[in-house]
């Protein structure tokens, strides 16, 4: 099957439905398969945020915005591969100075509402937080549901000298500092999300990182985004979680047809009755749509 016919498997249960509600789903429907995430990457210089965006994904880089004009901006990099896209806005890291954080919180303030999730990169050795805590209570109140919290370079916590090379795993020692590291940042910022420690130089721990990172994306972004994710990284459970999401996105098109006022009651239930066979048959195709 093909990803046309895949999309009219999924038109197909429209029909019994008027031609105004139908085209106005259809055209919803249409637009949640081409959606393009957009990932904001946030951290101090040296955290890793490069190594971090190029072990997960495997999409061709395309710079969106100029970036020798634009070193005190965001930069935007389209990742591309096969017919789906995601946005990936790499945002000056806060915390190094003052006078720049104060620049900066317009320039957050503007760029916050369009992302879909926010992964704020925290090097395991660094100690300094205090600003980092300040401008995320200040300036990210309203979005912090959306901040998912990745402590990088887990393989430098000390003791690093310990880091089991054969077996590419932290030491007893390590975990003990990394888990010491997790309950720091869990204390100062209270976060929504789980907070993920991996090394991105030995990839420790990055398949379950990219299993959270997937629960936190809202549902229409999670197909698209695992497009992106390089194979071995795009494992059964995260397909698994992409594949719900996909079919709940699609629900809640159907729901907010139904919800509207001028829907009689008895066409409510049609579209109640086709909401649950799109659904079924969305998830049914989800392999044809996005791979």
């Amino acid at each position: 099957m093909q990803k046309t016919e895949g999309l009219k498997a999924i038109e197909k249960p429209l029909a019994s439905l008027p031609h105004t509600i139908r085209n106005h789903i259809l055209e919803r429907l249409r637009s949640l398969t081409q959606y393009e995430p957009v990932i904001g990457i946030m951290g101090k210089t040296g955290a890793g945020k490069s190594s971090l965006c190029n072990a997960l994904f495997q999409g061709e880089v395309t710079p969106v915005s100029d970036v020798e004009a634009c070193t005190r901006d965001a930069l935007r990099f389209r990742l591309q591969c096969s017919n789906h896209s995601i946005m990936l806005v790499d945002l000056p890291g806060v915390g190094e100075s003052e006078q720049r954080d104060s620049e900066y919180e317009s320039l957050y303030r503007r760029i916050l509402p369009e992302l879909d999730l926010i992964l704020w990169v925290i090097k395991a050795d660094d100690r300094a937080f205090s600003i980092d805590e300040r401008f995320y209570r200040r300036v990210m109140t309203d979005y912090q549901q959306r901040v998912l919290f990745v402590v990088n370079q887990a393989d430098k916590i000390e003791p690093s000298h310990e880091w089991y090379v054969t077996g590419n795993a932290p030491s007893q020692h390590q975990l003990v500092n990394i888990e010491a590291k997790l309950d720091s940042i869990r204390q100062l910022f209270s976060p929504n999300h789980p907070v993920c420690a991996v090394s991105t130089r030995t990839e420790w721990n990055l398949p379950s990182m990219v299993e959270t990172m997937m629960r936190c994306l809202p549902d229409r972004a999670t197909s698209p985004l695992a497009t992106q994710l390089h194979g071995r990284l795009c494992s059964e459970p995260v397909k698994k979680q992409a594949r719900e999401g996909f079919g709940d996105a699609v629900g809640e098109v159907f729901d907010s047809a139904e919800a509207a006022s001028f829907i009689p009651a008895p066409l409510k239930a049609v579209i109640r009755t086709v909401r649950e066979a799109v659904v079924s048959v969305a998830r049914a195709v989800w392999d044809w749509i996005f791979f």
